[in-house]
């Protein structure tokens, strides 16, 4: 199956990566600038935090590790869901506890999705929440 990630047109969308293994983030940023989005890199939790205490930064969409270095995944989308509750948050881990999986779901993220991350679900996923008008539900509790 040929995907043509170029055909979804999100040049007007901005989608942060937040990943510490450096093939998976540039594997990640390969398949999403072919889509025509910006895409904002960050190695750490801390970093990313820095970055979206300017409530002004554009964000679209969230893809996150679970298991990042200074503050883990499930922090930042906690930290994260404090002003900004309609932009969704994948966290993609290489963890299949449930336990996980709820910790991630009450911090307010939309999908938990395990590794290895295939071309054609990084497709679906920016298809599902960025290029249809839905409201992506959230279920956040702080």
């Amino acid at each position: 199956m040929s995907l043509n990630f170029s055909s979804l047109e999100l040049t007007n969308k901005t989608i942060v990566i937040v990943e510490d293994d450096v093939p998976s983030m540039r594997y990640y940023e390969t398949l999403i600038q072919s889509s025509g989005a910006n895409v904002i890199k960050f190695r750490t939790g801390r970093d990313f935090v820095d970055h979206i205490k300017n409530k002004e930064a554009k964000i679209d969409l969230v893809i996150m590790d679970f298991l990042i270095p200074l503050i883990n995944g499930i922090d930042c989308a906690r930290i994260f869901r404090k002003d900004r509750k309609n932009v969704p948050v994948l966290m993609l881990t290489a963890y299949s506890s449930e336990q996980s999986k709820s910790d991630a779901y009450i911090a307010g993220c939309n999908e938990y999705i395990l590794k290895p991350v295939y071309p054609e679900n990084v497709y679906t996923l920016l298809e599902k929440y960025l290029k249809q008008e839905v409201l992506n539900p959230v279920f956040y509790r702080p």
